[in-house]
């Protein structure tokens, strides 16, 4: 007798291979039968009839920032994300030691000022904490080279000394030992863009000496900086001996838009060279950080207390707007103001949704001057960058080499995490891949879809039992219409939910059904053996 069967559907195995005809037969948390089974045998039988049965998704890149708001976001279970991987871009929120409790705090402020204790210092804490509130899906933690760093240095730009280093060192090993699955970096953020190659290298290495991977926010995605910037990834993964993957792989700005194949030969160069590096993309044309990073480095040096007095110097803005000017600041070249869209603003909900071109045009002010004021303001202000090529997204999606992640923390449609326009990619990424880029766009088969959010995440972080519909495996299932999935999330109403997603299992248990969540909190913590 099975607890469950899930009867009559098109089961799509996350290998690449065709979908086949089958039911699924579940005991606990498990999958113990794939193949003809009496409805008899179930205590519960789901009728499957016009689905398609996948593994869960595993977002292979995620964030953190609302994992602790009340109550608990759920745009990524309703999509069939069973698994997020965070602590991406060098930004997890442990450990969180010195002066990185308040680079944490800062992380955790992206919808309004977090103002909980930050009651952790390690990962081990921090993963009892989330293990005590409850999990929407199962959480896979990374270390985040930037959040080391400011633990150890603050955000000074210099090199550490040699005690510095090895304290650095010290923190990546003991949360590898605490369960993290590898070492992230995000070289275009303060402080992590005053690493040197180096120092990443020997962080690198201790996160090799367990088996973990290094995943990077690479230093930059522009004209003149994309190509080193790769190389110099594949380099730290080939020197500190471990699997390397490229965060949100992307061509960012007009002047390098048609370039994508270029950045996918040198990865397929560097696979051919011994290195194991592969990539994930999200399937849209707008990326979403922090407004500061169209700054220049040195204004942002020091945190955000410092940061601000400088906005304030008339003298020092002036040398800022040449600056940018002249594009020298890589994050700005290629964007044009009207491409810079505000998310949310905690002073003047009118700013939300709103880009930079209009509401300097609104205020009669020059945009360079709108942006300073707006980040004396608000320091922590997020944006929208309309900065991609449509036929460069589908180029790195449609390669085997790339994989599928969101880039996003979840969202709500309740509560503060229904405010604001964020980037739909929190709430539509896999059904849009599966909806327009697979029955519309034809770009790649369901098949190939299916597996690029599934075993092939799980194969590149070394996650067993997850990712594939085997006997043994757990039970993570997504029931999807194949003709119906879509997002209908977009950048007016960011915080919309999927259709065509029926059915989602965490470890055999139902939390998704007939596309509406049960608000069952039974996801676990994946800790790194």
């Amino acid at each position: 007798m099975f607890d469950m069967i899930i009867k009559g559907g098109a089961v799509i195995d996350g290998t690449g291979s065709d979908a086949f005809p089958a039911d699924v037969g579940i005991l606990g948390a498990r999958i113990a039968k794939i193949g003809r089974l009496s409805s008899g045998e179930g205590k519960r039988v789901i009728e499957a009839e016009g689905l398609a049965v996948s593994p869960g998704f595993i977002d292979m890149h995620s964030h953190e920032f609302t994992i602790l708001t009340d109550p608990p976001p759920d745009s990524k279970i309703r999509q069939g994300v069973t698994t997020e991987v965070m602590g991406n871009c060098g930004e997890s929120v442990a450990p969180a030691v010195g002066a990185g409790r308040e680079h944490v705090r800062s992380l955790l402020s992206a919808f309004g000022e977090y103002e909980e204790e930050i009651g952790w210092s390690g990962l081990a804490e921090f993963l009892s904490l989330l293990e005590n509130r409850g999990l929407v899906n199962h959480y896979l933690p990374l270390v985040g080279h930037g959040t080391v760093r400011s633990s150890v240095m603050g955000l000074e730009n210099r090199a550490p000394d040699s005690g510095e280093l090895e304290t650095m060192k010290r923190l990546v090993a003991r949360s590898m030992e605490e369960g993290a699955w590898g070492l992230s970096s995000g070289l275009i953020y303060a402080p992590a863009m005053y690493a040197r190659t180096e120092e990443l290298i020997e962080l690198a290495k201790v996160a090799a000496a367990y088996k973990g991977i290094y995943t990077s926010h690479i230093r930059g995605e522009h004209e003149g900086v994309l190509m080193s910037a790769l190389t110099e990834a594949i380099r730290i993964g080939k020197e500190a001996g471990l699997p390397v993957e490229i965060s949100h792989l992307k061509v960012y700005g007009k002047q390098l838009w048609g370039k994508a194949g270029d950045a996918l030969k040198k990865l397929e160069e560097a696979r051919q060279d011994g290195v194991d590096v592969t990539a994930d993309a999200y399937p849209y044309v707008a990326t979403h950080t922090t407004l500061k990073t169209v700054l220049p480095s040195w204004a942002q040096e020091g945190g955000t207390a410092r940061m601000v007095e400088r906005l304030k110097d008339a003298s020092l803005r002036r040398k800022m707007r040449e600056e940018m000017g002249k594009g020298e600041v890589v994050f700005f070249k290629g964007v044009d103001w009207d491409g810079v869209m505000l998310v949310k603003s905690n002073r003047e909900p009118a700013l939300d949704g709103g880009n930079i071109a209009e509401i300097a045009a609104l205020r009669g002010e020059d945009p360079y001057q709108v942006v300073f004021d707006i980040l004396v303001e608000e320091p922590g202000m997020r944006a929208n960058y309309f900065a991609l090529d449509e036929g460069d997204v589908q180029t790195i999606l449609a390669h085997p080499m790339v994989m599928i992640g969101s880039d996003s923390y979840a969202v709500s449609d309740q509560g503060i995490l229904g405010e604001g326009k964020p980037h739909p990619r929190g709430a539509g990424t896999v059904p849009r891949v599966l909806g327009k880029y697979v029955r519309e766009e034809n770009l790649f088969r369901l098949e190939e879809a299916v597996r690029k959010m599934t075993s092939f995440p799980a194969r590149k972080l070394g996650l067993k039992d997850r990712g594939r519909i085997e006997e043994g495996a757990f039970a993570d299932l997504v029931l999807f219409d194949p003709e119906k999935v879509a997002d209908r999330a977009t950048f007016v109403a960011p915080q919309r939910y999927p259709r065509g997603i029926e059915y989602v299992l965490l470890d055999g248990e139902v939390v998704v059904e007939s596309g509406e969540y049960t608000k069952q909190l039974v996801g676990k913590v994946l800790r790194h053996a």
